[in-house]
């Protein structure tokens, strides 16, 4: 019992759907399907009646030449429970039902009857219009009044969808405005930020040159000097290492104190002079 209900089967790894050959059939051929009678009838070769929900085997296809807005119309082929008779019916895709082709008369229609009841509306109508002159006025001032209220109901619903297209139109220009305000607020405080980094670092580093360069003109090394990001900042010789200190401190000596030459640019000896006695 249970091999009867799986749904799923066995396919090999080899499998190719592409090898199976295609079965060549006419191009409008006929289905046998599964169906219930869609309403009651009685059928004109024996005058049995069919009850609606009687289900039988019939036989589908599509009308040629045939639709309802692209909607294809379909044809069902059934035959009668007592003499066999061939009847046909087909689907009805304006009204959503079925309507009786061939073989059988339809009981009940209840669109004919809808129009049938209109008609007779109309016609009583017309003819108390026509007896009366009072009645027909009355009637066509009532419709006009009717067709100026449409009017107007339409003329408002058209107001209502241009104003809440405006509305929305300018409702995306102002959030539009504010972002770009907001990206231009946030572009000017991130700008500022960079700024004031900047100025920090650069109070904080420093650059002074190397032991063996001159303070001033020289494009010689450099030692980058750190700085504390306080009020008091260090002197730079606190900061520097003791054997760059020592040497600053030795060419600033030999800066200071020349070497005293005892001869003039001629050549000649400047001596002591001597105190001469009066």
């Amino acid at each position: 019992m249970a091999e009867r209900k799986v749904l799923n089967k066995y396919f090999p790894p080899d499998f190719d759907p592409d090898l199976i050959p295609r079965r060549k059939g006419p191009k409008n051929s006929q289905q046998v399907v599964r169906l219930m009678a869609p309403f009651s009838m009685r059928c004109n070769t024996c005058g049995e009646y069919i009850y609606k929900g009687k289900k039988f085997n019939a036989r589908k296809e599509t009308v040629d030449n045939e639709e309802y807005y692209g909607i294809k119309i379909f044809r069902f082929y059934i035959k009668c429970t007592l003499c066999s008779a061939e009847i046909t019916f087909k689907t009805d895709p304006k009204n959503t039902d079925y309507a009786a082709e061939h073989g059988a008369s339809r009981n009940f229609e209840p669109w004919r009857e809808e129009a049938a009841e209109e008609e007779e509306d109309k016609l009583a109508k017309l003819e108390a219009e026509e007896n009366n002159p009072m009645k027909a006025l009355e009637n066509r001032t009532v419709e006009s009044k009717r067709e100026m209220d449409i009017l107007d109901a339409l003329q408002d619903i058209r107001a209502r969808n241009a104003r809440n297209e405006r509305v929305g139109n300018e409702t995306d220009l102002l959030a539009r405005i504010e972002m770009e305000e907001i990206e231009t607020e946030e572009d000017r405080e991130r700008q500022r930020l960079e700024e004031e980094d900047e100025k920090l670092v650069q109070a904080v580093f420093s650059k002074i040159p190397a032991a063996g360069s001159s303070s001033l003109g020289d494009t010689g090394p450099t030692i980058t000097v750190k700085r504390k990001a306080d009020d008091v900042e260090p002197t730079v010789d606190s900061l520097l290492p003791e054997s760059a200190r020592a040497l600053m401190a030795a060419k600033v000596t030999q800066a200071k104190k020349p070497k005293l030459d005892s001869k003039n640019k001629l050549g000649i000896k400047i001596g002591k002079k001597k105190a001469v006695k009066a």
